[in-house]
């Protein structure tokens, strides 16, 4: 049976400015902050997760919060991220609620076989929201925006590289990712080729954006950190490693993250990946119902709470 990924598991993106990360993407994009934690590799930065009303898998989109200056755009990165609604009609809700928070907008297209929205947050994070009708939103009580209108999701991801062929090398015979399809970009010069994992459609889909012209990119503010993809437990995410160290790629092994257990590699182009587990997820700490109302560390942190607390900048 074909080891195969269930998705997109997260995705994380860098911060210059928590306070006002937190209020964007819980008061404008409505999520659910679901855990409030600190980097585990560098504990004096915040770890922001926002998702849906249950924190499902597929539904978070993290944040580091680092003093650092604003992302150079280019290659060798990932230059979009896919927030899925339910609708074209939900769409157009969004074009105005956006715009009526002082949020730029593009207009709404089929752009690589999916109607959407472009927009940017305060820190040139760069979104794309699509219609996925297949899958449901679970909603927030507490959010600001109506409950069938909240983003259901990640996906599609995009990633900007230079050349092709490498990429297509990992995501094909080592990811089992399927080719599916491809579009010219629009926007610039190459192509957009879009890949397929576990299920497919726009939460399974990952889409690269080829362009040699473009510069390499420098980490920052309004950057992308890493992109994970979906695997059941730790059974399979064993297989992933033994698969991943079958090919002679340089990678963390296994990494226990206490939310879900997690292997890091880099792809050709520079890209880090990173494959995390469903389980056991963000209620392995704190009642469902109060996800992310305190500062939540793994047991690992713990004795050293009062240390990291002090080295926090509040975040109201």
């Amino acid at each position: 049976m074909t080891l195969e990924l269930g998705g997109i598991h997260h995705l994380t993106a860098v911060t210059a400015d928590a306070p006002r990360n937190l209020k964007f993407y819980t008061q404008t994009l409505g999520m659910r902050l679901i855990k409030k934690t600190v980097n585990q590799d560098d504990t004096s930065a915040y770890h922001l997760f926002y998702g849906d009303g249950v924190a499902s898998p597929g539904a978070d989109l993290t944040f580091f919060d680092f003093n650092t200056l604003r992302e150079t755009r280019g290659n060798h990165t990932v230059g979009r991220t896919g927030l899925r609604v339910d609708s074209q009609e939900t769409l157009q809700w969004w074009k105005e609620h956006l715009e009526a928070n002082q949020v730029s907008t593009s207009g709404i297209k089929e752009r690589f076989g999916h109607v959407s929205l472009d927009f940017e947050d305060f820190e040139g994070q760069r979104f794309r929201l699509v219609v996925d009708d297949k899958n449901t939103v679970i909603p927030w009580a507490k959010s600001p925006v109506p409950t069938d209108k909240q983003i259901i999701g990640l996906g599609p991801i995009t990633l900007s590289v230079p050349t092709l062929e490498p990429t297509d090398a990992m995501l094909t015979r080592v990811m089992n990712m399927r080719q599916v399809r491809h579009y010219p970009a629009r926007e610039r010069n190459g192509e957009v080729f879009v890949y397929e994992m576990g299920p497919g459609g726009p939460a399974a889909e990952l889409h690269v954006s080829v362009d040699p012209s473009l510069p390499r990119a420098r980490p920052g503010a309004g950057g992308v950190h890493h992109v994970a993809f979906r695997t059941p437990d730790q059974q399979s995410l064993r297989e992933w490693i033994d698969r991943v160290n079958s090919f002679g790629i340089r990678s963390s092994g296994e990494v226990e993250r206490f939310y879900f257990t997690s292997l890091y590699f880099r792809e050709p182009n520079g890209i880090l990946f990173e494959i995390a587990t469903d389980v056991p997820g963000f209620a392995a700490d704190e009642p469902m119902e109060s996800l992310g109302e305190t500062l939540s560390l793994p047991p690992f942190l713990e004795p050293h709470r009062a240390q990291i607390e002090a080295g926090l900048q509040p975040l109201d």
